[in-house]
């Protein structure tokens, strides 16, 4: 696939290359908890447009650029993403990743260089208003352990908003759009771990183990018979069985082990507890069945997001400024995003920002974040920062 090369000048004119410097972060992609070069860059970047303060180390690898006016206002925080994905890119343009099975297929290099924009502008507009506003760009989002460590990160009390605002860019809908909806924007979603143990035996003298073979199987067919059993034909639940292991490769042996892994996903958190729940008493009814112990974990915890309808508004008036166009999707989205755990402690909102209607989609290997639309997620940023710090 070719990429067609826009001229700098047309897109972006303001001092810092935005587009040559989100193909740099582009081409040095890093993974969930190893974004050391690009906290770095980002660090070094920020500290040209002469913020208060640059936090680094938040929560592993966060960076945060601080802007206080020194005026009394509310302190406002804007978030990004540093982390990549494990994907191999295939795409031939000359930024393409550079670190062999490690891609920035999500777009977060775009987010990144969008809140840098913000820092430049933000340089420049500060003496014309009042309060905090902190640029925050957070690792370790993809695997929903980012978010968590910032907000437990001692340095994190330095920070302290009042309101919270975070986009994320949308294949499917047209570029520079602005993709809005009030109440639950996107999914929950967390991974649970079950773990049946018997007894091994000679496989030909079975009766002498417990084998936890029947147990797999009815903890596969009962976990993804929850949602239509346990959650309302309205709100939408989901559950994924992605991995089943059963012992090991020996004909001469009848198992004592198995394990089940399965993606538990809905629209609100309310339905979430509830598949919980009876996810756990499941595995510990199947395990007395078979007269095996079990045990459950949850992993890679995603809250769902639920927007606060004031902030809805603030982002679609900042839109309206920017002339761009919204866009009300009926229903949330079923991806996650760690944005929730601000949204838990503060007052905000999360959009999309439309990244093109027949754009590669997220995780895609040949996606490419579009440089087009970074000054139209810029421009909302700055109207959102202005209506609620202007004085």
């Amino acid at each position: 696939m070719t990429s067609c090369i826009i001229p700098v000048s047309s897109i972006m004119p303001d001092k810092i290359d935005l587009v040559r410097f989100r193909r740099n972060l582009h081409s040095r992609p890093e993974l969930s908890r190893e974004e050391a070069e690009t906290a770095k860059t980002v660090a070094e970047t920020l500290e040209k447009f002469n913020p208060t303060e640059v936090i680094t180390g938040l929560g592993g690898h966060g960076v945060a650029g601080v802007f206080d006016t020194g005026k009394q206002g509310p302190a406002i925080m804007l978030r990004a993403d540093l982390d990549a994905l494990p994907i191999e890119e295939e795409n031939d343009f000359e930024y393409i990743s550079k670190n062999p099975g490690v891609a920035h297929s999500c777009g977060h290099d775009g987010h990144m260089s969008i809140m840098v924009g913000a820092a430049e502008q933000l340089s420049k507009i500060l003496p014309n208003l009042k309060g905090r506003i902190v640029l925050l760009f957070q690792p370790a989002e993809e695997i929903a352990f980012g978010a968590k460590a910032v907000l437990e990160d001692e340095k994190f009390k330095r920070i302290e908003p009042d309101y919270v605002f975070g986009l994320h860019n949308l294949p499917g809908f047209p570029e520079g759009s602005i993709i809005s909806i009030k109440g639950e924007f996107a999914s929950a979603s967390q991974g649970l771990v079950a773990k049946f143990k018997g007894k091994t035996s000679h496989a030909g003298e079975p009766q002498h183990g417990y084998n936890p073979v029947l147990a797999m199987t009815a903890a596969i067919h009962g976990l993804m018979a929850i949602p239509s059993m346990h959650t309302p034909i309205e709100r939408s639940a989901l559950v994924t069985v992605i991995h089943a292991r059963l012992g090991e490769v020996a004909f001469g042996t009848s198992p004592g082990y198995a394990e089940v892994m399965a993606t538990f996903r809905s629209h609100r958190n309310l339905e979430m507890q509830v598949m919980e729940a009876r996810a756990e008493e499941l595995i510990q009814g199947i395990a007395g069945t078979y007269g095996l112990q079990s045990s459950t974990e949850w992993v890679e915890v995603f809250p769902a997001i639920c927007n606060n309808d004031e902030c809805v508004g603030i982002i679609e008036h900042a839109a309206i400024d920017a002339g761009a166009e919204i866009v009300h999707p009926e229903f949330p989205f079923s991806w996650t995003e760690d944005f929730s755990y601000y949204l838990q402690r503060y007052k905000g909102a999360f959009f999309g920002l439309g990244a093109g209607v027949d754009h590669p989609q997220l995780h895609n290997p040949d996606y490419d974040f579009p440089d087009r639309i970074i000054p139209k997620g810029l421009e909302v940023y700055i109207n959102i920062v202005k209506s609620l710090l202007g004085s």
